[in-house]
């Protein structure tokens, strides 16, 4: 199911290496919303695509919009708390993310939920994840982005403002913490752009989607 990535010219490993969190560099978004991003976090991110896009048991969903029904534009995939995750450098990143934000969070990372966004006319729209605690509590959402890079935009849920614009892809880290699910919302918008594909590993604690 691969389709074709151009390597990243500043990622020439084949070694998968999660590097040191203590660069991570925090944004604060205002309504006690804020990210943080942590470019090129994994080394060799490319060969972890080429293994995710090929192996995983990508699922592709239909929705009902208004009257009629549509594919989501994008390939899902979810592993639950006791789930093997389908790398072993993912299980290391939650763990990883999990040491680092043990007493800002309280409790660690336990599912991962997995998107692939084959070219520009993949997406998600802008939406916030409040399905669960995140709609009433302040939590967190990881996301590890491998594959070509694509435009995240964070925009505030009520009152209009400006969006704020992370292109994430080749090993990228942002995590989003404080009220951001339910003060901020988020998407990859569609591109004309010519893009290569890119998934994302969305790290969540229990009871958050």
């Amino acid at each position: 199911m691969s389709t074709h990535l151009q390597a990243s010219l500043f990622d020439q490993t084949d070694q998968l290496r999660l590097g040191p969190l203590d660069g991570i560099r925090r944004t604060g978004l205002g309504l006690g919303a804020w990210i943080d991003v942590l470019p090129g976090w994994l080394a060799g991110s490319d060969a972890l695509f080429e293994q995710l896009a090929a192996e995983v048991p990508w699922r592709a969903k239909r929705r009902k919009m208004y009257d009629q029904v549509v594919d989501v534009p994008r390939l899902l995939a979810f592993y639950g708390q006791d789930d093997v995750l389908p790398h072993p450098v993912l299980s290391e990143a939650r763990e990883a993310l999990s040491a680092h934000y043990a007493e800002e969070l309280g409790e660690p990372f336990t599912t991962a939920g997995l998107c692939y966004y084959r070219d520009g006319r993949d997406s998600v729209a802008w939406h916030g994840d409040r399905i669960g605690r995140g709609a009433r509590e302040d939590t967190m959402v990881a996301i590890l982005s491998v594959g070509a890079p694509r435009d995240l935009l964070l925009r505030p849920a009520r009152g209009g403002g400006e969006s704020v614009r992370r292109p994430l892809g080749h090993g990228d880290l942002v995590v989003m913490g404080g009220s951001c699910q339910r003060t901020w919302e988020h998407s990859i918008p569609k591109t004309t752009r010519a893009t290569g594909p890119r998934i994302s590993v969305q790290f969540r604690p229990h009871g958050v989607h």
